[in-house]
């Protein structure tokens, strides 16, 4: 069994028009991913444990014990006791593209590196096979715990925990597009496997193309990275191995509803092959599968129901063959 800790922030999400119709929920980039990762795999194929804080009040609590009905192990979320959940609300256009406002400045998970019981939390992470983490989980931070942040993902790195990065850039997050690239950069010198977009990317590297991309991920010590591109596919290189990168398209969607997870179920069907040892193509076609149904339906975390169809289909014996990473 594979064993990875999920680290990030989960807020209470409200979907739907100001002052109409609005629905509740709750979500977050690598939450989301958790979600979706343990729909897509066997518990006793791949462990998904979340880190955060949350609060202790009951929403913070039934939100918790949510997580535990998906599957989510959640002996590595700390409950902070003055502090509650961040929130969200999303407007989406008749495109299914999504605008967020954002209520989460002390929000519990901002302040997870200062939690009293994070030394003993880090001690039970310390044996985990993968440490996944999203540029979100970074740019919440205050400056001096994401630095704090940063020397513990090296140690855990120098410990042969493998770190796995989603960039996730959100210019609104940080302070400068400077110091988004100085933290990015210390933590891609230890990043075994980023999964970033080609718009984020561009956005805060000025990359012309994949192939820039690529090349400025190698040079800064990534091993190995996929480039999402929407509806165009993925691209895949193993970055330190002088093999070619590889394309892997997608099938096209009739009725994009809502693109909120798109990349972060991507992220999760990739995932759930990855870590078993799958054909890194294979790997791709799940994690496009899986946001081919997710965009379909509004929210974030969409119904299991929903996903099942597809998620059903990645849990399956495989015949023996070796990994192609």
């Amino acid at each position: 069994m594979k064993r990875i800790v999920l680290l990030g922030e989960c807020m209470i999400e409200l979907n739907g028009t100001p002052f109409g119709d609005m629905q509740q929920a709750f979500g977050g980039d690598t939450l989301n991913t958790a979600i979706y990762l343990a729909r897509a795999s066997q518990p006793t194929d791949i462990q998904v444990s979340y880190l955060t804080a949350m609060g202790q009040d009951p929403l913070s609590q039934q939100i918790i014990a949510r997580w535990q009905q998906a599957g989510i192990d959640t002996s590595a979320v700390l409950i902070d006791q003055q502090r509650h959940p961040g929130l969200y609300l999303i407007q989406l256009d008749e495109h299914g593209e999504r605008t967020f406002l954002y209520w989460r400045n002390d929000s519990a998970a901002r302040y997870l590196m200062q939690h009293p019981h994070l030394p003993r939390l880090k001690q039970a992470v310390s044996g985990v096979d993968s440490l996944y983490l999203s540029g979100i989980s970074l740019a919440i931070l205050p400056a001096a715990d994401r630095q704090a942040l940063l020397q513990w993902l090296a140690e855990l790195h120098r410990a042969g925990v493998a770190i796995i990065f989603d960039s996730n850039y959100r210019p609104a997050l940080w302070q400068s597009p400077a110091d988004a690239r100085a933290c990015y950069q210390q933590l891609l010198a230890i990043t075994a496997l980023a999964l970033v977009t080609d718009d984020d990317e561009q956005a805060l590297w000025g990359d012309e193309d994949v192939a820039q991309t690529l090349q400025r991920l190698k040079a800064a010590g990534v091993q190995q990275a996929v480039v999402k591109q929407g509806a165009a596919g993925c691209c895949y290189q193993a970055l330190q191995t002088g093999e070619p990168a590889i394309t892997i398209p997608t099938q096209a969607v009739s009725k994009v509803v809502d693109t909120t997870s798109a990349g972060d179920s991507f992220n999760a069907g990739f995932l759930a092959g990855y870590l078993q040892g799958r054909a890194i193509d294979e790997c791709a076609r799940m994690g496009h599968r899986l946001a081919g149904i997710v965009i379909q339906h509004k929210g974030a975390i969409i119904p299991e129901s929903a996903t099942r169809s597809v998620t059903d289909s990645f849990i399956r014996p495989q015949a023996s063959q070796p990994a192609s990473h």
